[in-house]
């Protein structure tokens, strides 16, 4: 595992490989199921088409085609499977309960979900908006996360636990934020340049609502159950309904 900094996604994957053949000898069990999942498949990406068709599809010829949508724009954009390998290391940063690689690919819906997310932004991007929105509403029905295919989300983001998820149209989310349970961020209403703009490194805990033409700043917290329909500026902390801000950074003083 590399829980510091970003190495490939090859590289990534070589460290997955090898968990799973030690996962193999501990508990022969699983054998079958991690040759399907990790060893059938020359690289992440393929691994990564293989889950988006296991998670979205209700049988199987359903499942090989989502698993053939995600390949092919896993070839095409290769850099959807870079974005991944980082979303992939964000959780062993953020998550101390994780230990290894292999059980948040296997097993976190909510890295699967960003994925698939990943892959219809892809497509609505290249004009194919009813496949994109046939993967958000699948992704919607089956792992309770729902992102608009044009949302735009940063690398290194977290999905935490993954269920009631909604990130609608337009929202914009910066890298390494971390987004817990039952979060809504959205619009008020239908115009697209005002969505809520999301910074880096941003935390937004359990059961918070962000609402219209809003912008966190880098760095802020999102309590539980907080609504925030004003800005947050960097830093600070936002909490209560509807939200105050809390242990704001002092402003630097003029010299």
């Amino acid at each position: 595992m590399t829980p510091h900094g970003f190495v490939s996604s090859n590289e990534l994957w070589r460290s997955i490989e090898r968990e799973a053949e030690a996962a193999i000898v501990r508990d022969p069990v699983l054998g079958a199921l991690l040759s399907a999942a990790i060893l059938d498949h020359a690289g992440l990406g393929d691994a990564l088409a293989f889950q988006i068709g296991e998670r979205l599809g209700k049988s199987t010829a359903e499942c090989q085609q989502f698993a053939k949508i995600a390949r092919e724009a896993f070839v095409a954009a290769t850099d959807l499977v870079e974005v991944a390998g980082r979303d992939l290391n964000a959780i062993a940063v953020h998550d101390p309960a994780i230990t290894t690689l292999l059980p948040p690919l296997l097993n976190f819906k909510g890295y699967v979900a960003l994925q698939a997310f990943r892959v219809s932004n892809w497509l609505w991007s290249n004009n194919r908006v009813d496949l994109a929105l046939l993967l958000q509403s699948e992704s919607s029905n089956l792992l309770q996360v729902s992102i608009h295919p044009s949302a735009k989300i940063g690398t290194s983001v977290f999905l935490d636990h993954a269920t009631g998820v909604i990130v609608g149209a337009f929202v914009e989310i910066g890298d390494e934020v971390t987004i817990m349970q039952n979060v809504t961020i959205g619009r008020k209403d239908g115009l697209a340049g005002r969505a809520p703009r999301i910074g880096r490194g941003v935390l937004v805990s359990s059961g918070a609502t962000v609402l219209g033409d809003v912008s966190v700043g880098d760095f802020a917290r999102i309590g539980a159950a907080a609504v925030v329909t004003a800005d947050v500026p960097a830093g600070c902390t936002a909490v209560g309904v509807p939200a105050r801000l809390t242990n704001c950074p002092e402003e630097t003083l003029p010299a």
